[in-house]
């Protein structure tokens, strides 16, 4: 009988079994609490700038700008945080990074307690885990890895801004410090005013920036598999071989239409090397980081429309980034293909896809499609933009990527709690918002003659 076994046939299922609220509301709730709270920590005077004034409206787009770790912004963050408002928001960035309930673990580990039933399933939903298998280990290796690559990357940061540019030691040590975190939990929110374009030929930045973008991203356990590996030669997972192929195809898809579409327009006049890494970077981000260092006003709208696909499927699952996900994605050509093939089960690296996940990334999809639609649709009767950009910002708030076309700051109220939805939505998932509305007791009671309908 395996650990899971033993923890369900203990006293705490009885115990759940009687709770009137379930752990994805809890999970729902929590980052609920998180949002509200920043909204009132934002909103006061001690946290802003001498002469700042911040609407509620303003300060609760920027709390679940933060905790959803998008990087939307109505207001500069430079100019309207001091540095106690700019700490603030760096917790955060880093709550909403690594998900409430690895501090959570960490709070039980460090006193002593031990992780009933209960925790572990809110630990489950928070990191959109399938099982409940290892998430203890899990969750302590996150928080231990975020913290070992945030302080790395500010060091190497903070040295770089220090001794190559003109910044006092406390001015540098602050901007790599917060654009570490910012690069690693893939928020998008930077200390300059214009993302990373005052910095076009810093390849060196770029790639450090780069490089925690991609370990934000690609998801935990991906990178607990191949600690694994390294450490024990263990073989890689299912997961970790289809997330780490299809956000490396979508890539390289995502730069060679950059670098295709953009060189004899945007790109035009530019060296060869800055072409590349520029269409490499932004290939990258926008798939969930929100950092750029090119201008993405100036792109074509083909180009543009294309991110929006890009930002639509996100990141990889349980880590700092939204979107329907990288899994999703592959998931649902892999059973076009299969269909297509006139196979009826759907099979990847020699092994064989679960029913119940093929279905689950089809209710993911279609529930997503439907919810840019119609909030695209909403935003267009509301404000007087273009299609393009009311699509490109609706798809960046629900993929948690932050990229705009710059209109974010001159949205309507409405408009603005329409895009404060979608970011909140990205950031606890599809799954999660489907789940909100059931019952612990939810069983399906009744089943009646199945028959067939015209499909197509």
């Amino acid at each position: 009988m395996t650990e899971q076994d033993q923890i369900i046939k203990s006293k705490g299922i009885r115990q759940r079994s009687k709770s009137k609220i379930t752990p994805v509301q809890l999970i729902v709730l929590g980052y609920l609490g998180f949002a509200l709270l920043g909204t009132i920590l934002f909103s006061l005077p001690i946290f802003l700038k001498p002469g700042v004034k911040l609407s509620l409206i303003d300060a609760m787009f920027t709390a679940t700008s933060a905790i959803s770790v998008t990087g939307l912004t109505v207001v500069p963050t430079h100019e309207t945080f001091n540095n106690l408002g700019i700490a603030i928001l760096s917790l955060w960035l880093q709550f909403g990074g690594i998900g409430i309930m690895t501090l959570g673990t960490l709070m039980y580990v460090a006193f002593g307690q031990r992780i009933n039933l209960r925790s572990r399933m809110l630990i489950k939903v928070d990191q959109n885990q399938p099982s409940m298998d290892g998430l203890v280990v899990l969750m302590l290796f996150i928080l231990k890895l975020a913290l070992l690559i945030e302080l790395i990357a500010a060091g190497i940061l903070s040295a770089h801004f220090y001794f190559n540019y003109p910044y006092e030691l406390g001015t540098a040590i602050k901007l790599g410090a917060f654009h570490a975190l910012s690069g690693f939990t893939n928020a998008g929110f930077d200390l300059f005013g214009n993302s990373l374009q005052g910095f076009p030929t810093d390849y060196f930045l770029h790639f450090i920036i780069g490089v925690l973008l991609i370990l934000g991203a690609i998801g935990f356990p991906v990178l607990l598999d191949i600690r694994s590996w390294y450490l024990y030669r263990r073989r890689f997972s299912l997961f970790t071989k289809l997330t780490t192929v299809t956000f490396f195809a979508l890539l390289v898809i995502g730069f060679i239409v950059v670098i295709v579409g953009e060189s004899a327009t945007s790109f035009s006049g530019l060296p060869w090397h800055q072409k590349i890494s520029a269409a490499l970077f932004q290939s990258l981000t926008t798939r969930n980081g929100g950092l750029s260092t090119f201008d993405i006003t100036e792109f074509r709208n083909a180009t543009l429309m294309f991110f929006c696909l890009l930002m639509f499927i996100g990141a990889s699952p349980s880590s700092c980034g939204g979107g329907i996900r990288t899994t999703t994605f592959a998931v649902i050509l892999m059973s076009i293909f299969s269909f297509w093939r006139g196979k009826r089960n759907v099979q990847i690296f020699k092994r064989e896809l679960f029913e119940d996940d093929i279905n689950r990334s089809y209710a993911v999809f279609t529930v997503a499609i439907m919810l840019v639609f119609f909030s695209t649709i909403t935003l267009l009767e509301l404000e007087n933009f273009t299609a393009t950009q009311v699509l490109f910002e609706v798809c960046s708030a629900f993929g948690t990527t932050g990229l705009s076309l710059g209109i974010t700051s001159e949205l309507s109220t409405a408009s603005k709690l329409i895009i404060i939805m979608l970011m909140f939505i990205g950031r606890i998932g599809i799954l999660s918002l489907l789940l909100l509305p059931h019952s612990p007791r939810t069983k399906q009671k009744i089943h009646y003659v199945k028959e067939k309908v015209t499909i197509g």
